[in-house]
């Protein structure tokens, strides 16, 4: 019944979304056409996500969400980034560390222990993702604003493409170390009970490959249109530029990975969600952090990877709460909500900046 309630709004939404960019439809009228256009395209990628996780296990599945997921947000934030619009990269950004970390991490834990008392994932990756989450943000995006207090424009550039290089190569390292040299090594006795467990995927490896592929590209097309309305809404519902990047921008290009993240959690495959989660949030950070540094070169304006001091404690106090309730392998809908107050929180503060 909800697939084919998704598939009748990704009928009617998809094309109106085209139509009504071709016509120029008032954009407050669109924004909720795109929203949930996107918000169904995203419920078909996590049944594509599903499919793959259990050909190619939970932590290639949750990859290939991620990837498929945050190459939305950089195809926004590049968009953005043409425009001029810096501060609204770094907004994003932010929005997308502390989204991931606390909105998705806190609802897939809210949803499935809702549903499961207690639900248990990876505890060695989840250690292992601690000390990568603290090296991105505490280390990699905090150190350039104490060394960046005195230098000049072209230093901080300078500083910051360094900084992306180093970041970039770690991150390739980490995948390596995750998914070649150390594959299977780290597994829980129950990961290894459900390794023997046949379980037959609703899509063959390459059906779901495609549909991925297909629906990214649509969430692409949807998300860039969805931008040109945030002017004409924020004016409207007197949303701030910083608001709009943190919260509304970072939802929307993570829509994706959002709703798949809590899908997997609902039916109790919890380390594909906090591998979504916590894996998105990585990639982000290592990974199209730094690319969009590097890409800015290529534009009239270029982008340091040096962000607001509320922006930093945001992100900070995101991955640390993280750390300190998912760092023991087990989850409730009480902790869940704890993550949901926080990031609860932190938007009450951005919209009120």
């Amino acid at each position: 019944m909800v697939n084919k309630i998704i598939l009748i709004v990704i009928a009617i939404g998809l094309p109106l979304s085209i139509i009504g960019s071709f016509l120029q439809w008032p954009g407050t009228a669109m924004f909720g056409v795109y929203c949930l256009t996107i918000v169904a395209l995203a419920g078909v990628m996590g049944r594509a996500t599903e499919s793959l996780a259990i050909v190619a296990g939970p932590r290639i599945g949750g990859l290939l969400n991620a990837t498929f997921g945050n190459a939305v947000e950089l195809i926004i934030s590049i968009f953005a980034l043409k425009a001029g619009l810096i501060n609204v990269v770094l907004a994003s950004l932010t929005g997308s560390v502390i989204g991931n970390l606390l909105l998705v991490g806190g609802l897939s834990f809210f949803v499935g222990g809702l549903k499961f008392k207690r639900q248990m994932f990876n505890v060695y990756d989840a250690r292992h993702n601690a000390g990568l989450l603290m090296f991105a943000v505490i280390v990699a995006f905090m150190i350039p604003e104490l060394f960046t207090l005195k230098m000049t424009p072209g230093e901080k550039m300078t500083l910051s493409i360094g900084i992306s290089i180093i970041m970039i190569i770690l991150y390739m390292f980490a995948l390596f170390f995750k998914l070649v040299t150390h594959r299977g090594v780290y597994m829980t006795r129950e990961e290894k009970e459900a390794a023997h467990e046949e379980e037959i995927p609703e899509w063959s490896k390459g059906k779901a490959m495609l549909i991925l592929a297909l629906a990214t590209l649509a969430v692409a097309y949807v998300s860039e249109r969805l931008v040109h309305t945030f002017e004409a809404v924020g004016e409207q519902f007197g949303w701030s530029e910083l608001f709009i990047g943190v919260i509304i921008v970072a939802i929307v290009g993570n829509a994706a990975e959002h709703a798949s993240a809590i899908i997997m959690a609902y039916k109790n495959k919890l380390d594909i969600a906090v591998e979504i989660a916590i894996g998105s949030t990585l990639q982000i950070a290592m990974f199209v952090a730094p690319v969009l540094v590097l890409i800015s070169l290529f534009f009239k304006q270029e982008m340091p990877l040096v962000f607001t001091v509320p922006e930093l404690v945001s992100m900070a106090t995101a991955v640390l709460l993280t750390i300190v309730i998912a760092n023991d392998g087990e989850s409730n809908w009480f902790e869940g909500l704890t993550m949901l107050a926080a990031y609860l929180i932190m938007g009450i503060g951005f919209y009120l900046l």
